[in-house]
């Protein structure tokens, strides 16, 4: 092994690629005592062709000339696995099977031989393959193997060294492929189908081949097995750089005639791709190397004579041909030019970055072309640099006009780009927009800008009127000054209604002219040029758009034709808006008149509140929240949410308003009303979703009741900052609830703040409702720290802004109710029990006297005794004890009578026969209001009576003054003159 690859080693470089295959075949068949051997090289589609054969007779391996690289074939296997290939011989087999293995495997049909393969590479590629037929032996051995792959390098080493293919010097016809034959110049056709190998030739190709019509396959090989065996690895590299890098195929080769002899022939074409990059064909034109001298002499003609200018050069860069133009452009004569490099020419000097970018375009071998400017001329030439085997060409075409033109073009098409992509830009931002000043927003910053405008005003007819609905750079005084002015029928935008036509005013004396009585508005207005734009859909206008500058400016066509554009599109999204904004005021008008318009100031509790609609283009909600003061003290806090936007919801809302302020009114127990709250929302049907949060408080006993369905729960502010959330159990929403409902006692020290708000407030898209209560606890426990919470109005705000900023802003409506409860202090409160019998009415008075004294409030003993009287009298005729007496010292005076019966007393008309039943009318006549309410014992009759009158005196009604005559003493002993039924 030792003595052939030393043998190997003193061949002298240079031998053409054929001979290196050849003697690396005899070698290594010669080693292995094998039968022969072949080499295959890759083509420029998925294909091995056959470059050479050592041992096997010519006729042997045809069905391995062209293999497919993506068969099984172990030459195509060792191809793609960059490794060696060992396929041992086949034993015999069935006939069927024999075939079918043979058909894969063998070189040809009827052959059993082992099979041993090793990749070629050139470059860093993988080019072809080496195989050896190894007959029935088995496989090589390791040494072998290190033999067979030092054969592979020394092939690969003496590729590199192999002389590359030349021809003799011949003109070449364009670059153009010719569609049909020119016998003159015998150049012809073909037309390659990368993906099948179909080849087509001409007539004239097929002649000049020699290749008999009845022997044309129309496939690859048949071209394949007429070129010379030292041709065939460049003239497949060529054609794969080619397909590879997208440019032009141009080989040089040799071509076997039908007498045995070689002619140079020489082709060029272009492959062609599909949509993903795939190669598809390859067509181009082939013609003979060595011309006749009358097409030599023709071409040359038309080559010195083009009115483009065109030169060849050297490798050195040195000019071996010139043609007119060329001399003309250069300053020289061809013979002046003749063998002098082309960078030593004054003319090439002067032309800034010519030699660098030439010679960058020669280095990467493709043509190039680029755009160069003559000295001393302004005329600007087109280089076209076509690098050739020893050589390269150089034309020079004149592009001053055009590109003149493809720039002015370039221009306009840039200019209509840019206006196409405002009016996109502003027609996006218009369908955004919901209101008028969403609108005017748009219009100012999109608009504007590109015209340099600085200044616009939107005017709309409302009645008789032209009022500026919005405007931008512009004072208020002015825009007063013009709606004052608002019925002048010569005002400008008058005249551009009437006229339904845009007026364009360049200059202050244009706008005099135009507008005489109002010529003290471009001086008030600070403008100069003006752009009046009429507003019009379905043929009505409504309105007028202005656009105007600080400084005189005269519009041109397209500019005016732009705006005027601009205008329609504005009216759309004005006339959309402006419905918007009425509906949008209807909803929050009818939104506003279903909540507390304002919250009551009570002695148990000051509050306020928020009520925050959803984002921007939502309709009415169905949040809501109350402050609904009771009787003794008492006072209910609610807040409620009904799923969903819309009129139908918020009608839901004012029913359940409505029926809560009613159920409270009876003063039933939180438990209560929910339950009756849950018969109401399940009549409503299956759609309605609502949760609610009830609260009692009793400013008496401090004592909080807290109910809630499916609500958030709420959160508890102690004086010294700490935030509790007591938490009833979570009962579901109204509606699918199952009464009785939980209910929460909390004991409230005083001032203490009670917090109320629906999920809006707490949970957004980003946030869940924990973490929002998490921040709402740090913002009371903040603001509390910092004193905000003393002022409840500032402490409201402070919530909403911070749980309701940027990413969390209310996707939901949200309603807030802040309450700082306070207690009746005892020193304002005094109970009595009484005894059930007559003596009760007379110890109930003298409690009333001593009480009213110690309080300062004596004005109101004599209504006060007979009211107690009344009352306490009607529980020892009609009712049961125990019985306790009650008053309240705050900003009424209450006057209270406890009992065990839970018989409500109801009033009506008495006859003039009647003995009782006048009770309750007088009752009503001396108080300010009473009514009745259950206790966890029986019931509760109370009265209120107000402290000072709008004169500061004692408010007592007028038409009870002749019964404090009477003694009250008296009335202990007759209670039947007043007393009342149940």
């Amino acid at each position: 092994m030792q003595a052939r690859l030393a043998l190997l080693s003193a061949v002298r470089p240079g031998l053409p690629e054929s001979e290196i295959f050849r003697l690396g075949l005899l070698h290594a068949t010669a080693e292995l005592c094998a039968l022969g051997g072949m080499v295959h090289l890759c083509g420029p589609t998925s294909a091995l062709c056959l470059a050479s054969t050592v041992g096997l007779p010519p006729d042997l391996p045809r069905s391995w000339e062209v293999i497919d690289q993506e068969s099984q074939v172990a030459p195509a296997r060792a191809l793609h696995q960059g490794s060696t290939v060992w396929l041992p011989p086949r034993p015999a087999e069935p006939a069927a099977a024999t075939q079918a293995a043979e058909a894969a495997d063998a070189p040809w049909p009827g052959m059993r031989t082992g099979l041993a393969v090793l990749p070629v590479s050139a470059g860093g590629r993988i080019m072809g393959t080496l195989t050896v037929l190894t007959g029935d032996r088995g496989e090589p051995t390791p040494e072998e193997w290190e033999f067979l792959r030092s054969v592979v390098a020394w092939t690969e080493e003496r590729m590199v060294q192999a002389p590359k293919v030349t021809a003799p010097a011949a003109s070449e016809p364009d670059g153009e492929p010719q569609q049909t034959a020119v016998p003159d110049l015998m150049v012809g056709w073909w037309d390659w189908n990368l993906q099948t190998d179909e080849l087509i030739w001409d007539a004239l190709v097929m002649e000049y081949y020699g290749t008999k019509p009845a022997d044309y396959t129309g496939r690859i090989q048949d071209w394949i097995q007429i070129l010379h065996p030292d041709d065939l690895a460049p003239t497949l590299q060529e054609a794969q750089r080619a397909i590879r890098e997208h440019s032009i195929y141009e080989a040089t080769y040799r071509v076997r005639h039908l007498d045995g002899t070689y002619a140079w022939s020489r082709a060029r074409g272009k492959p062609t791709y599909d949509d993903q990059g795939a190669p598809l064909r390859m067509v181009g034109v082939r013609w003979e190397s060595s011309e006749s001298p009358s097409a030599r002499d023709a071409l040359s003609r038309a080559l010195r004579h083009m009115s483009d200018g065109f030169l060849t050069v050297d490798a050195e860069w040195r000019i071996i041909f010139a043609n007119l133009e060329a001399e003309r452009l250069l300053g020289h004569s061809q013979e002046e030019l003749f063998g002098r490099v082309l960078w030593d020419l004054p003319a090439a000097q002067r032309i800034p970055g010519l030699e660098r970018r030439c010679r960058r375009a020669a280095a990467e071998e493709i043509p190039a072309s680029f755009d160069v400017d003559m000295p001393d001329t302004g005329r600007r030439y087109q280089l076209r640099l076509v690098p050739g085997p020893v050589g390269r060409a150089i034309y020079l075409a004149d592009v001053t006009e055009k590109r003149r033109m493809q720039e002015e073009r370039e221009a306009a098409e840039r200019v209509a780009a840019e206006r196409a992509a405002q009016i996109a830009e502003l027609t996006a931002a218009l369908a955004k927009a919901t209101t008028t000043r969403d609108v005017v927003d748009a219009v100012a910053q999109r608009v504007l800008p590109p015209f340099d405008a600085v200044g616009l005003v939107v005017q709309a007819i409302e009645g008789n009127q032209l009022i500026a609905i919005g405007a931008i750079g512009y004072a208020d005084d002015f825009l007063d000054l013009l709606n004052s002015r608002s019925t002048s029928a010569t005002l400008p935008g008058w005249s551009v209604i009437a006229s339904g036509a845009p007026v364009f005013l360049s200059s202050t004396q244009e706008y005099t002219a135009y507008a005489p009585d109002h010529a003290d508005l471009p001086g008030i207005g600070r403008k100069q040029a003006w752009a009046f734009m009429p507003l019009t859909v379905s043929d009505q206008t409504f309105g007028v758009c202005v656009v105007s500058w600080d400084r005189p400016r005269r519009l041109d066509a397209d500019e005016r034709s732009l705006l005027t554009t601009i205008s329609a599109l504005v009216a759309q999204a004005l006339e959309r808006a402006r419905l918007y904004d009425a509906e949008h005021t209807r909803s929050r008008e009818l939104q506003r008149s279903l909540l507390p318009r304002d919250l009551p100031d009570l002695p148990a509790c000051t509050a306020a509140a928020r009520y925050l609609p959803a984002g921007q283009g939502m309709d009415v909600g169905g949040d809501w929240y109350d402050v609904i003061p009771l009787s003794s003290g008492q006072v209910a806090l609610v807040v409620g949410d009904v799923m969903g936007h819309g009129l139908p919801e918020a009608a839901t809302m004012g029913r359940l308003r409505t029926a809560v302020h009613t159920l409270a009114d009876l003063e039933l127990p939180p438990d209560e009303i929910m339950g009756h709250l849950n018969d109401i929302v399940g009549g409503m049907g299956e759609d309605s979703y609502v949760t609610c949060l009830y609260a009692l408080y009793d400013s008496t006993t401090q004592n909080c009741s807290i109910a809630r369905a499916g609500h958030p729960p709420p959160a508890l502010v102690h004086p010294d900052g700490t935030v509790h959330f007591p938490e009833p159990a979570a009962d579901p929403p109204l509606g699918t609830a199952k009464p009785p409902f939980e209910t929460v006692e909390l004991t409230v020290p005083d001032g203490s703040l009670l917090v109320l708000y629906t999920d809006g407030l707490v949970e957004s898209a980003k946030r869940e409702v924990d973490e929002g209560m998490s921040g709402l606890a740090r913002l009371l426990r903040t603001a509390h720290d910092e004193g905000i919470d003393a002022d409840l109005e500032t402490l409201c705000d402070t919530l909403t802004a911070g749980l309701l900023s940027g990413e969390h802003q209310a996707a939901d409506d949200a309603a807030l109710l802040v309450a700082r409860l306070h207690a009746l202090t005892e020193d304002r409160m005094a109970s009595w029990p009484l005894p059930e019998d007559p003596k009760a009415a007379g110890l109930a008075r003298r409690h009333v006297r001593e009480q009213l004294s110690d309080w300062g409030l004596d004005e109101l003993t004599p209504t006060t005794e007979l009211l107690a009287s009344e009352l306490v009298g009607n529980v020892v005729r009609h009712a049961k004890g125990p019985m306790r007496l009650r008053l309240l010292h705050d900003t009424r005076l209450i006057c209270e009578v406890f009992d065990g019966s839970l018989t409500m007393p109801r009033i009506r008309h008495a006859t003039e026969t009647d003995e009782g039943g006048r009770g309750l009318q007088l009752i009503t006549a001396l108080s300010q209001r009473w009514g009745a309410r259950y206790t966890p014992n029986g019931k509760c009759i109370w009265t209120e009576q107000t402290l000072l009158g709008p004169d500061g005196r004692l408010d007592r009604p007028s038409d009870t003054q002749d019964l404090l005559f009477l003694n009250p003493e008296g009335f202990a002993g007759d209670l039947d003159a007043l007393s009342f039924e149940s």
